[in-house]
C-alpha cells in the first residue's frame, strides 16, 4: 500500500509569516497537530506542530476556555521562527512501510507529503498509519490470532494455509515473525472466526507448536531467552 492511499489529501498548511498564534487557532478548529508551511507556490519550507506552539508561546496563553492575549514578544512571533525547517519527507509513491519506518526513526509525529518539486501533496501521520495498518491486517474485524512455530524451510506455509482454508475458515491476515531460535518462526494467522478449535487440533495434528500470542510476545522474543 502507497502513502498516496493512506495520507491525508485535504491538507491545512499555514505561511511562514503567519502568527504563531494563527497557527494554533488552526489546528484547534481542525483538530490536527501539524501544520505543513508552504510559499506562495504550495512548496514546502517547514512544519510547524502543536509542540512546537506550546513551547514558543506563555502558559497563560493556553489557560482558560478561551486563548488568553499573549505578551508583545510572544504576539510578535512569526511561524518560521517556531517552525523545523526543510523537515523529513516522503512522497505518494513510497509506502506505507516507508513512513512508518521513517516516523520511528526520525521520532517525528507526521511527514509531509511532495512531489518531485517539492510541492506539498498531502501529509501522514501516526494516526493514518494506525487506520491504514488496521485495513491491512483485517483487525477490524471479529477474530481470532493465532501463533504457529514452525521450523525456517520451504513449504511450511503452504501447509499452514492449506489446513485453515480446508476448515472454511478466512484469513484476516497473516503475519511473520523472528524467533529467539534462528532456524524457526513465529506465523501470526489473524482468524475471521471466534472458534478456532478444529483449525488448531488440525495444525497440531500436522505437528506444528501453537503458543499464546501474547506470552510469545512477553517471552520468546528475540534476544530474551
Amino acid at each position: 500500500m502507497f502513502v498516496n492511499q493512506s495520507m491525508t489529501h485535504e491538507i491545512i498548511t499555514i505561511r511562514p509569516d503567519a502568527d504563531v498564534r494563527d497557527a494554533h487557532q488552526k489546528m484547534a478548529a481542525n483538530r490536527i497537530r501539524h501544520l505543513p508551511v508552504v510559499d506562495a507556490h504550495d512548496r514546502l519550507l517547514g512544519i510547524i506542530s502543536d509542540r512546537d506552539i506550546r513551547s514558543a508561546l506563555p502558559p497563560d496563553y493556553f489557560r482558560g476556555p478561551d486563548p488568553q492575549p499573549a505578551p508583545e514578544k510572544s504576539a510578535a512571533l512569526q511561524v518560521r521562527q517556531v517552525m523545523t525547517a526543510d523537515p523529513v519527507t516522503i512522497t505518494p509513491a513510497d509506502t506505507i512501510q516507508d513512513a512508518l519506518l521513517l516516523l520511528q526513526k526520525m521520532k517525528v509525529g507526521a511527514l509531509p507529503v511532495v512531489d518531485d518539486g517539492g510541492k506539498v501533496k498531502g501529509i501522514i501521520s501516526v494516526r493514518d498509519l494506525m487506520r491504514a495498518f488496521i485495513n491491512v491486517l483485517g483487525i477490524g474485524e471479529p477474530g481470532t490470532l493465532l501463533c504457529i512455530l514452525v521450523e525456517e524451510k520451504i513449504g511450511q506455509m503452504k501447509k499452514i494455509v492449506d489446513a485453515i482454508t480446508e476448515e472454511g475458515v478466512s484469513f484476516g491476515s497473516i503475519l511473520v515473525a523472528r524467533y529467539f531460535d534462528t532456524d524457526k518462526r513465529a506465523v501470526f494467522p489473524y482468524l475471521l472466526t471466534q472458534d478456532v478449535r478444529r483449525v488448531k487440533r488440525k495444525l497440531e495434528k500436522l505437528g506444528f507448536t501453537l503458543l499464546d500470542p501474547l506470552a510469545w510476545y512477553l517471552d520468546q522474543l528475540p534476544g530474551n531467552a
